[in-house]
């Protein structure tokens, strides 16, 4: 058995005592509410979704909102690309971070029913931001590498200067303004997930290879070949990396780890509409950066249905946007709940720009290569 498969295999019993505990939690509210709050729950459905929807799943008032309108669901969570090594019996939807995997989920699919799946549904989405600490961020700004705003809890990543910063081996300490910052020692870089198993990992070198490559997108080996020597220092760097973007963003949360860490809006968002205190965190937008767009491929009937009904019943886009996430088609939502919040983020995306993604064939060839796995010929 490879690394990955194993890795997949200890990920997917992970999932399964998380789905038990999700359902213990389901059965919890529903005695809790009494008769009134029973649900009207008749289809069980069982899901595996990438780690950062665990939480918008797991909540009392989602799992009620889905009782409402019958359904029961169990999940398991997994990296978005690590997904492709489940067996995708036994699951009626599978609900990777973005559109990659969610392809390479419905051809597999596809291949094992020997017949045509319905089309992946788009309920929500995020971009991918940065989060650092203040003196982290003061010191980016003061060299050039980041821009903040008026308030200094939000600004903008400047990518062509901090990819030039990763290009030169550039360390804290030789930036000025780090002196007196234990914290900011060693190489300059960006935590953020395995690009083989994670999507939010993959679509950071997406992003990365686009602005390194006078803002192309990768189409084939060649291109991949042009910035791989960038991306595998990106990514080696790291040392070690999760396969999921909620243990990074939780580390970061505690005050342990690197000071700069990729993750999904999303998660921001959530941690402010639910009053947390926020501490010392900025939120730095790539002036490049990528969209995830959460997709749901539909394996049964029932998987499709829920599907839908995330994508168009108005108490779960409220919820998901309760969560953090963007409801596709509806900017009105997700500005309407973060007003209070603007100190943090960038309701437009004013002055962001969307890289293409490549192919979920390129991107796994990138993927690969950023850790020195990929064809090199």
């Amino acid at each position: 058995m490879g690394f990955r498969e194993h890795a997949a295999r200890v990920r997917r019993i992970l999932g399964i005592v998380l789905a038990v505990l999700l359902l213990g939690g389901v059965a919890a509210v529903l005695v809790a509410g009494g008769d009134k709050d029973k649900g009207t729950a008749t289809k069980t459905v069982r899901g595996v979704i990438g780690s950062e929807k665990a939480e918008f799943f797991a909540d009392p008032q989602v799992v009620k909102a889905l009782a409402d309108k019958g359904f029961t669901v169990g999940i398991e969570t997994s990296g978005s690309w690590d997904m492709e090594e489940l067996p995708l019996d036994g699951y009626d939807f599978a609900f990777p971070s973005s559109k990659g995997p969610a392809d390479e989920l419905r051809a597999k699919a596809q291949k094992a029913k020997g017949k045509a799946t319905t089309a992946p549904l788009r309920p929500f989405y995020s971009p991918l931001v940065v989060v650092a600490h203040s003196a982290a961020a003061r010191v980016l700004a003061d060299n050039g590498l980041a821009t903040l705003g008026p308030r200094g809890t939000s600004g903008s990543l400047k990518m062509d200067a901090y990819l030039a910063a990763a290009r030169a081996d550039r360390t804290w300490q030789q930036l000025k303004g780090s002196s007196g910052h234990a914290e900011l020692s060693g190489t300059l870089f960006i935590t953020s997930t395995d690009p083989v198993a994670s999507n939010s990992g993959a679509l950071y070198l997406a992003a990365a290879s686009y602005v390194a490559d006078g803002g192309r997108v990768a189409g084939d080996k060649a291109a991949v070949t042009r910035t791989a020597p960038l991306l595998q220092k990106l990514v080696r760097v790291q040392g070690a990396q999760q396969s999921g973007s909620d243990a990074p963003f939780r580390d970061f949360i505690s005050g342990v780890g690197n000071p700069l860490v990729l993750v999904y809006e999303s998660q921001v968002a959530a941690q402010l509409l639910a009053g947390h205190p926020m501490g010392d965190l900025v939120v730095l937008y790539p002036d490049t950066t990528v969209n995830s767009d959460h997709t749901l491929v539909p394996l049964t009937e029932n998987g499709r249905a829920l599907g839908e009904l995330l994508s168009t019943d108005p108490e779960l886009r409220k919820l998901a946007v309760r969560h953090g996430f963007r409801p596709q088609g509806a900017a009105s939502e997700f500005t309407t709940a973060t007003n209070s919040h603007t100190a943090y983020l960038n309701q437009t995306l004013s002055g962001v720009r969307q890289a293409p993604v490549p192919t979920s064939a390129v991107l796994h060839e990138m993927a690969l290569r950023a850790r020195d796995q990929g064809d090199t010929a």
